[in-house]
C-alpha cells in the first residue's frame, strides 16, 4: 500500500472519528459532570500521547517559556474550547454543536480584526463571514422556542464562546508554535488543559448527585480518549506530512455532516429543512473564507516577488 493511499485512509478515519466525537460527548455528559468528563479525557489522552511522541522523537522542551505557551494553548483550545463544548452539549443537540463549531475559521478572522492585526479582508472573506452569520441565524430560527429555556440559551452561547476560545488558541499556536516535537507539545496541551478542567470542575460542576459509572458513559470516555484524542490526532499529523493542506483540512466540511447524521440516527435529534439550510450555508461560508485566505496569500507572494525583482518600486519603510 502506497504512502498516499495510507494518508487518504487516515483522512477518512479522521472524518469519521472527529465527526462522531460530538455524539460521544453528548452521551457522556448524560452520566458524568461535563468538566470532570472532559478533564479526565484530556489528562489521560495527554499521558498516553506524550510517551508515544517521545518514542519517535526524543526532543522534549520542558523550559518555562514552552510550558507557559503550551499552558496557554491548552487553556484556550481545551479548557475553554473543548470544555465549553462538552458543558454545552449537556443542554443542546450534538449536531447543532458541531455546526456552530465548524465556524471556527470565521471566528479566527474576527479575532484577528479586533486584535489590531493588519488583516486584509477581501470580498470572498467578507461574503463568507456574512453567510456564516446567516447560518447561525437559521439555527436560532429553528430553535427559537427553546431559547426561552435558560439552559438551552446558555448552551448555545457556550458553544460560541468555546469556538472563539479554540480560534484564538489556534491563532496563537500558529504564531508561537514550536516545530521541535509537535506531538509532544500537543500532549502537553492535552495534559495541562485537562488539569485546568479538573480544577474548574470543583466549582462549575454539580457534584451533589452521586457519580454513577454507567457502561455507555464509560465507553464514550474510552472512545474519546483512544480514538478521538490520541489516534485521530496522530493520524492527522501523518496526513499533514503527506497530503496538501487543502486536502488534509477537508475534514472540516465533512465532520458537521457526520455529526448531524449521527445525532439523528442514534439520538433522534432533529433533522429538518432549517438544519439542512444552516449546514449548507455554514459550509459554503467556511469554504469562502478559506478560499479568500488562499487568494490573499497568493497575492502577497506575488507582491513580495515583484518587490524583490524591482526594489526601486517597493514602498519605503516609515
Amino acid at each position: 500500500m502506497s504512502r498516499n493511499t495510507k494518508a487518504y485512509l487516515a483522512l477518512v478515519f479522521i472524518c469519521i472519528v472527529w465527526g462522531t466525537t460530538y455524539l460521544a460527548i453528548r452521551v457522556g455528559v448524560q452520566y458524568f459532570p461535563p468538566f470532570l468528563f472532559a478533564g479526565t479525557r484530556q489528562v489521560l489522552a495527554g499521558l498516553i500521547l506524550i510517551p508515544l511522541a517521545l518514542i519517535g522523537n526524543r526532543q522534549m522542551d520542558l523550559s518555562w517559556p514552552n510550558l507557559r505557551r503550551q499552558s496557554l494553548m491548552g487553556f484556550l483550545m481545551l479548557t475553554i474550547g473543548n470544555g465549553g463544548v462538552t458543558w454545552a452539549e449537556k443542554y443542546i443537540p450534538s449536531g447543532i454543536a458541531a455546526l456552530l463549531c465548524s465556524m471556527m475559521p470565521i471566528f479566527a478572522v474576527g479575532i484577528n480584526l479586533f486584535s489590531g492585526k493588519k488583516e486584509q479582508v477581501n470580498a470572498l472573506i467578507t461574503t463568507g463571514i456574512l453567510l456564516g452569520v446567516c447560518g447561525v441565524g437559521l439555527i436560532f430560527r429553528q430553535n427559537i422556542g427553546d431559547l426561552a429555556n435558560p439552559h438551552y440559551l446558555g448552551g448555545m452561547l457556550g458553544i460560541l464562546m468555546a469556538t472563539a476560545g479554540w480560534a484564538y488558541g489556534s491563532t496563537l499556536s500558529k504564531k508561537y508554535g514550536s516545530a521541535a516535537n509537535p506531538l509532544f507539545n500537543a500532549g502537553l496541551q492535552l495534559l495541562l488543559g485537562g488539569v485546568f478542567m479538573l480544577l474548574l470542575s470543583t466549582v462549575a460542576d454539580d457534584h451533589s448527585v452521586p457519580l454513577v459509572w454507567n457502561a455507555q458513559g464509560v465507553l464514550s470516555l474510552v472512545y474519546l480518549i483512544t480514538l478521538g484524542s490520541v489516534a485521530a490526532y496522530a493520524a492527522y499529523t501523518f496526513v499533514l506530512r503527506v497530503l496538501p493542506v487543502g486536502v488534509a483540512t477537508i475534514y472540516a466540511y465533512i465532520n458537521p455532516l457526520i455529526a448531524v447524521l449521527a445525532g439523528f440516527l442514534f439520538l433522534n435529534e432533529s433533522l429538518n429543512l432549517y438544519i439542512g439550510l444552516a449546514f449548507i450555508t455554514i459550509m459554503v461560508s467556511v469554504f469562502m473564507v478559506n478560499k479568500g485566505y488562499r487568494v490573499q496569500h497568493r497575492n502577497e507572494i506575488k507582491k513580495n516577488q515583484m518587490a524583490e525583482a524591482f526594489p526601486e518600486n517597493a514602498p519605503a519603510e516609515l
